[in-house]
């Protein structure tokens, strides 16, 4: 999946599951899925409402229920790679421009939960990214910020 200028400069955070991985930025959730070899369009069902997502391979059920916040479910895209080994879904944020923008997890639930260190770590990119959307001019791709993220609600009993 084609990723943004500041991410192709700075890399991702990823999140690994059983199934792929997932990461985000401001505006975007980004959810990688491992497919058998060869898997088909008309074996992948995707669907997203505006609060929730289905994503089901050859009929089994990989996952399923409501999101963590409100994406654009009509904006969803999803594509298959690499000869269909990879399914890529891309998310779009409803609530992007909200200060805190930061997904500790897929699902509601916690399903899918960053752990700690990387919940720190996407937290630190996507505060640089918002630097580099407030001022395009500047490079911040290898940039490190001096904001003491230990101290993240719900965060700090667990590092």
């Amino acid at each position: 999946m084609a990723v943004s200028h500041f991410d192709e400069k700075s890399g991702i955070v990823p999140c690994r599951t059983e199934w792929g991985r997932w990461w985000q930025t401001v505006d975007e959730l980004h959810i990688e899925v491992t497919l058998p070899a060869n898997t088909k369009s008309r074996d992948v069902k995707v669907n997203v409402t505006n609060s929730s997502i289905t994503c089901q391979i050859s009929g089994k059920t990989l996952f399923s229920g409501n999101l963590f916040r409100k994406v654009r479910g009509d904006d969803t895209l999803w594509t298959l790679e690499d000869n269909g080994t990879l399914l890529n879904i891309v998310l779009s944020k409803a609530d992007f421009s909200e200060k805190e923008t930061v997904w500790e997890a897929i699902m509601k639930d916690g399903s899918f939960k960053a752990d700690p260190i990387t919940y720190i770590e996407m937290s630190k990119k996507m505060d640089l990214e918002k630097l580099q959307i407030k001022f395009p001019g500047m490079d911040f791709s290898n940039s490190d910020l001096q904001k003491n993220y230990d101290s993240i609600p719900g965060l700090s009993n667990t590092l």
